[in-house]
């Protein structure tokens, strides 16, 4: 197994509750503090976000984070998604449905915030899943 992300402040990256698992904002951050889907495009520091990247990253952490718990993405419920723009939607639904499918997937909801805990951050996610214990 990877080394976890650590988080980058005081909360777990997942909480139990009876057969319940919520799951805290989760982004494309790595173990490393490296962001995936962040492309350097100039000398300036001009950043290229790949939101379809960071939403395949996200969702892969989310996925570790609940294997810590003896659950899978098929156990999610439940999600809550934080796009800093967006015109990112279409790259994001569409990194989203390789992962859910509209039959049997969770429900959903999408909103728009101003700003992430960091400037290369253009996506972060929240989920519930439900696993029964034992």
């Amino acid at each position: 197994m990877s080394k976890k992300v650590t988080p980058r402040g005081a909360y777990p990256h997942t909480k139990r509750v009876g057969d319940f698992i919520f799951v805290s904002g989760t982004s494309s951050r790595r173990a490393d503090n490296s962001i995936a889907g962040v492309e350097a495009i100039d000398a300036m520091g001009t950043k290229k976000i790949d939101v379809a990247v960071q939403t395949r990253e996200v969702l892969k952490n989310i996925a570790e984070n609940l294997a810590s718990e003896g659950a899978t993405l098929k156990d999610v419920v439940d999600v809550t998604s934080f796009l800093v723009n967006m015109n990112d939607f279409a790259a994001y639904n569409s990194a989203y449905a390789e992962f859910f499918n509209p039959q049997d997937g969770p429900t959903r909801t999408t909103l728009a915030v101003h700003q992430l805990p960091h400037p290369d951050l253009g996506i972060e996610i929240k989920v519930i899943a439900y696993k029964k214990l034992g």
